[in-house]
């Protein structure tokens, strides 16, 4: 189970919530390999403060003007556009140690809705004293290259998922993907905590609430998980890596 950080039971001032990034736990997964000490520095001097969030507490929402990029120090959040016909279509799931607000860089204006799946704290980094720092840090800059390369990749694999996939696969492909990222933290690759309900899963596979119902008790039956309410144990992570990559399939739902 993934243990949160203890928010405290009386009001913090912002200042009190600076930190060095240095000494944050997510500063491996946030910052460049082999940035020097000096250049450390210069990004904490514009970070603006940390801020924490409650559950369902939006970080920001559709339309509002783009003036911070945020980094998630810990907790879950959810992304979602609102289509045509006014309903809510989820576009991501970030944890601890992603960047969220990218999507708002082009027009200067998100396009998207962000709220917290729990409570929550991101360091807000304000976008234009960002640009600044990126002439003096080279580095950093090729590192914020490789953040949104790696956001239009998984923004085409969302497409994939959800135009060519079978519910089995684009479920498999799911487990699959938070196991690599909680493992990228520090945490079991095996076992953790669905901190979005079922409703949002099947909102973001495609899927509806009773088809991600019905796969659990599927996969469970078959031996590759455990659930125990929100907690998965991952059994067969191998075969799960195998039907995500289509080259095992379980038989048919009923």
């Amino acid at each position: 189970m993934i243990a949160a950080d203890t928010l405290p039971a009386t009001p913090v001032t912002a200042n009190a919530l600076k930190i060095s990034c240095a000494a944050c736990s997510m500063h491996q997964l946030c910052l460049p390999m082999g940035l020097e000490d000096a250049d450390i520095d210069r990004l904490d001097q514009i970070i603006g403060k940390r801020r924490r969030l409650e559950r369902d507490e939006p970080l920001y929402k559709m339309g509002e003007p783009f003036r911070n990029l945020y980094a998630v120090r810990f907790g879950h959040f959810k992304t979602y556009q609102i289509n045509a016909a006014g309903e809510a279509q989820i576009t991501g799931f970030q944890m601890a140690g992603e960047l969220l607000g990218m999507d708002a860089i082009s027009a200067d204006r998100h396009h998207c809705d962000a709220v917290a799946l729990e409570d929550s704290e991101v360091c807000e980094i304000p976008f234009a004293h960002l640009q600044d720092l990126f002439g003096q840090v080279p580095a950093l800059l090729r590192h914020f290259h490789r953040i949104m390369s790696q956001e239009i990749t998984r923004e085409q694999n969302v497409m994939l998922l959800l135009g060519n996939m079978r519910a089995e696969q684009r479920f498999a492909v799911f487990l699959i993907n938070l196991s690599a990222r909680y493992a990228a933290r520090g945490y079991s690759s095996t076992r953790f905590q669905l901190r979005m309900s079922r409703e949002d899963i099947g909102n973001y596979l495609g899927l509806t609430i009773e088809s991600i119902s019905r796969l659990l008790s599927r996969f469970k039956k078959l031996g590759l998980v455990q659930v125990d309410k929100r907690e998965v144990v991952l059994l067969e992570p191998a075969r799960l890596k195998a039907m995500a990559a289509g080259t095992e399939q379980c038989s048919p739902m009923a």
